[in-house]
Order: structure tokens, then sequence, then C-alpha cells
């Protein structure tokens, strides 16, 4: 098998489990609209914090096929980044909650204010990466960087789809 092949196959894997750790997900058709919301919650933060971020290691591991120089220059400054983006998570997680306690009677004025905060924390983001492929790219080869920062960004990318997806749009 060659090097793209087992790339495309791990990539695969990788959805595979990232659909398969959304159960929680599937209750937004529950008939009681606060235990739908809860349940909704729970269920985007475990996908946030625990689960598919502990399978996104596995999967980095994988893909990242780092010789043993690389490999040790590269974990502390990825637990660095994990550190940094569980922050922001955090933050994430506490404006879908506020959003969806809010739904029901939402306001133009608290539209307005989670739509620049959700922006403010894509773009928190994208910085977030931008200072971490920098400092990755000290440490290891730009290439070797640049390859973490694609599979990271197919990872988060997968998140925010399975998230977004369960979201109510606004009315």
């Amino acid at each position: 098998m060659n090097r793209w092949t087992h790339r495309q196959s791990a990539l695969r894997i990788a959805v595979a489990v990232g659909c398969l750790m959304t159960p929680g997900l599937a209750l937004a058709q529950a008939s009681k609209a606060d235990e739908t919301r809860e349940a909704n919650l729970r269920a985007y933060t475990d996908l946030l914090r625990s689960d598919v971020r502990a399978q996104s290691v596995a999967i980095i591991a994988e893909l990242m096929q780092l010789n043993e120089t690389d490999d040790k220059a590269f974990w502390p400054v990825y637990r660095a980044f994990e550190t940094d983006l569980s922050k922001m998570n955090d933050a994430r997680i506490a404006l879908i909650k506020e959003y969806a306690d809010n739904y029901a009677a939402l306001t133009d004025a608290r539209a307005d204010s989670l739509a620049h905060r959700a922006l403010e924390l894509e773009g928190q983001r994208t910085d977030l990466k931008t200072k971490y492929y920098d400092r990755l790219r000290t440490v290891v080869s730009p290439k070797v960087a640049a390859r973490f920062l694609q599979i990271e960004n197919q990872i988060l990318l997968l998140l925010d789809l399975q998230i977004a997806a369960s979201l109510p749009i606004v009315e």
C-alpha cells in the first residue's frame, strides 16, 4: 500500500470514527425540547472535549509518520496546541449553550452578538493554528508542520460539520 493510499484509508477511518462518535446528536428528535437541548449540549461537549479529540491523537500519530527525531520534537508542541485548543472549545461550548438556551426567543440583538462571537472564536482558532504551525516549523521541517496543519484542519472540519449539522438554523 503506497503512502497516499495509506493516508486515504486512515482519513476514511477518521471519518467513520467521527460519525460513530456522535450518537447523542440523534437525540435531537426527542419529544421534550429541554431534554433534547441538554442531550445535544452533552454531545457537543463530548465532541469538542473527549472522544473525537482523543481519537484525533491516534489519527495524527498514524498520518504524521514521524521519524524518531521529529517525534520527540512534535509531541510537546502538539500537547501545548491541544491545551490551548481545549480552552477555545470551552468558549465554543458556552456559546452553543447560550444559543440553545435562547433559541426559542432569539432576538436580533442576541443573534448578532452570538454571530459576532462565533466569528471571533473562528478567527482565534485560525490564529492559534498559525501560531502552532510557526512553532512546529522551527522544531520539525515546514513540510512536516504543513502535514500536521492539513490533518488538523481535516479533523476540525469534521467536528465543525457534525456540530453545525445538528444545530437548528436561526428562524
